[in-house]
């Protein structure tokens, strides 16, 4: 069995499938139902219309006034429209919007201007479009038929001159006309009016044609853009041009084996029914079918969605800034990042994956261009709105992140829908940094919601405080004297720190910090440290509880006593002057005073007069309490044992 290749794009485009889904559903209401020409190249779609008795009526003098006219999608001349309103004929207009543009460019050039309009000269939009133009237009098939136009008149080069494409005119040929008429008229003015669903297909044609042994081209064989999607394939492989599937007998099938490729592609105007009795007399699909009426697969053919339609899709790729979705129709259907979430920091390989089916909603169809942008945050939103405005009646907990800080306040997202939390309400200190919790997961309740402005404000704060009293409820349950809390210290003044120990914060007075002398706690912690602390009183009737810090095993006067014993000299520092002393550090946390008597052997009249703070000095340890936790120093012993020794030394030199 061959391998078969359908183009992606092979079928109606857009503003056929318009106007072909248009006129059925106007043959059904509308008798008599009048047509000037074919409605589209397709011979099919034609007989179809005739069969719904649709008559066509070339001749408008025959037509009486009240009568209903169906116009081609090609389009007609300027004169037309007046003959119909002059003669009072109604008239349903299925033209395709991309020729009402070259209509609309063509009349309102200046009458001085020269036209060149690349198009074929018999073909029913060309004859509209210079219908439509107060100039002389030339027309021109080839890039050849161009340059000698412009040789043999050199008015082109001297006058202002505008170019113009029909719409299904072949985009390659049409770039090099392009390319000559700027090269030989600097003042040239080009309107590249090639339908966008022209280009595609084109390109489409070119690339499947290269890949393939065979191709098969479906349309009408006086439908413009199929003979140009002929010329496109021919230059790569054989091909064939049927208009329905009786012409698949013209095919030399003798060549065609398990390993041929045969590529299908078809014009603007075929429909997808008639694509698939083609595929599948070439492949002999058994799922393919036959069963539904003309009438019923040609209702197939422009299946549409409409616009705020919900659709289930299949993911069928993912790229940097959008998704590309199967819908089940023709249409080339598409979601972009903006329309997958609200969450700048996610792409969409963050949310779905190729294959994925996913929910999503209609929210731009563009028939003409045969596309549909869809939106998977716009339904959540949908849902995600009803959860949010019942979230503030059953105290729901809501789980979002933080996307922008604004005036006030932050957005969370939650459900597609964004929320704003006041900073009072985020947890976020009082003039604190609320960028610190932006890409951040949060819970919170919803406080307040309008309806009617869909707007929500909720806290974050609120969960925090009842998660503190729950834990508040479980350390008032179980504290005792004695007990060790790991906590985050959260304030700190000039008595003290506060520690939260889980709930519930407790303080550290100054002397139950440090066994060292500071002048302020800050020396000794930092706000948000997590510290041991000790429980060591509470007080249950105010709700107040006192903490430690300190360790028994760092107290300094369990280290001096191993250190030193009374009589010992030692080096001290002096830390501070009294009027009856000095006080000097012998080891950290542990201050002697050296009385003003204990100076000199001399009168001391005042302590600065033979001391400073910052001296380091020499002392004898005369006492060490430590119940008290006192130490007495003496820089006058420390003399006197001098002058005895020298004495003693003295008196044996003497002996």
């Amino acid at each position: 069995m061959p391998k078969v290749i359908v183009a992606k794009t092979a079928g109606f485009c857009g503003g056929v499938r318009k106007a072909v889904e248009t006129a059925f559903d106007s043959a059904k209401k509308i008798k008599p139902l009048y047509i000037m020409g074919e409605l589209v190249h397709n011979p099919i779609v034609n007989y179809e219309l005739e069969s719904l008795g649709v008559v066509r009526n070339d001749d408008m003098e025959t037509l009486r006034k009240g009568d209903t006219l169906l116009l081609r999608a090609h389009g007609v001349t300027e004169k037309t429209y007046t003959d119909l309103r002059d003669k009072n004929i109604n008239y349903i207009d299925t033209t395709c919007v991309f020729v009402k543009k070259v209509h609309s460019i063509v009349a309102s050039i200046d009458e001085n201007a020269n036209v060149l309009l690349a198009g074929d000269s018999t073909h029913p939009e060309v004859i509209g479009i210079i219908g439509h133009c107060k100039n002389k237009v030339v027309c021109f098939k080839t890039v050849e038929e161009l340059e000698k136009i412009i040789e043999n008149d050199d008015k082109y080069i001297k006058n202002p001159t505008v170019l113009v494409a029909q719409t299904t005119f072949n985009v390659e040929e049409w770039k090099k006309s392009e390319k000559l008429l700027k090269k030989l008229c600097t003042n040239a003015i080009i309107f590249d009016t090639i339908c966008k669903a022209t280009v595609v297909r084109q390109q489409e044609a070119l690339e499947l044609s290269s890949k393939c042994d065979l191709m098969i081209v479906i349309g009408g064989k006086n439908s413009s853009n199929t003979q140009k999607l002929f010329k496109i394939c021919q230059q790569n492989c054989r091909t064939y041009l049927v208009e329905n599937i009786d012409d698949i007998s013209n095919i030399d099938t003798c060549s065609i084996n398990d390993q041929t490729i045969i590529g299908i592609t078809a014009g603007a105007s075929t429909p997808d029914c008639i694509i698939k009795e083609v595929q599948k007399s070439m492949s002999n699909l058994d799922n393919i079918t036959n069963e539904m009426s003309f009438e019923e697969m040609l209702n197939e053919s422009f299946k549409s969605v409409h616009n705020g339609e919900r659709v289930t899709a299949t993911v069928i790729k993912v790229k940097d800034n959008e998704i590309l979705v199967d819908c089940g129709v023709k249409y080339a259907c598409y979601v972009p990042l903006n329309e997958l979430t609200d969450d700048p920091s996610l792409k969409p390989s963050d949310i779905v994956k190729t294959g994925d089916e996913v929910e999503l909603i209609a929210v731009r169809v563009n028939d003409v261009e045969g596309t549909i942008m869809l939106s998977k945050k716009r339904l959540d939103a949908v849902a995600g709105f009803e959860r949010v405005m019942n979230a503030a009646e059953t105290g729901e907990v809501l789980t979002g992140r933080v996307i922008e800080v604004i005036k006030g306040g932050v957005l969370v997202l939650t459900n597609g829908v964004k929320v704003f939390v006041p900073a009072s309400q985020t947890g976020v200190a009082r003039n604190g940094d609320l960028n610190s919790i932006v890409n951040t997961e949060v819970t919170f309740k919803i406080l307040e919601t309008n309806r009617q402005r869909r707007r929500a404000i909720g806290s974050i704060a609120v969960l925090k405080r009842e998660e503190r009293r729950e834990q508040a409820e479980k350390v008032w349950a179980d504290i005792t004297v004695g007990k060790e809390y790991t906590g985050k210290v959260k304030s700190i003044t000039n008595f003290g720190v506060f520690v939260d120990i889980g709930g519930v914060d407790g303080r550290i007075a100054l002397p139950d910090l440090t066994w060292l002398r500071v002048k302020h706690p800050s020396e000794v912690v930092s706000v948000g440290d997590e510290i041991t602390v000790t429980v060591k009183d509470i007080n249950e009737a105010d709700k107040k509880i006192s903490l430690s810090y300190k360790k028994d095993e760092e107290n300094p006067w369990e280290k001096i006593r191993t250190m030193y014993s009374v009589g010992d000299t030692v080096s001290v520092k002096v830390i501070s002057l009294t009027a009856f002393g000095a006080f000097a550090e012998i080891i950290p946390g542990v201050d002697g005073l050296i009385h003003i008597s204990q100076i000199s052997k001399e009168h001391v009249e005042k302590v600065s007069d033979k001391l400073h703070v910052g001296d380091v000095v020499e002392a004898k340890i005369t006492e060490l309490d430590f119940d008290k936790k006192r130490a007495s120093l003496s820089m006058k012993a420390l003399l006197e044992d001098a002058e005895e020794s020298v004495e003693e030394t003295t008196e044996e030199v003497t002996e």
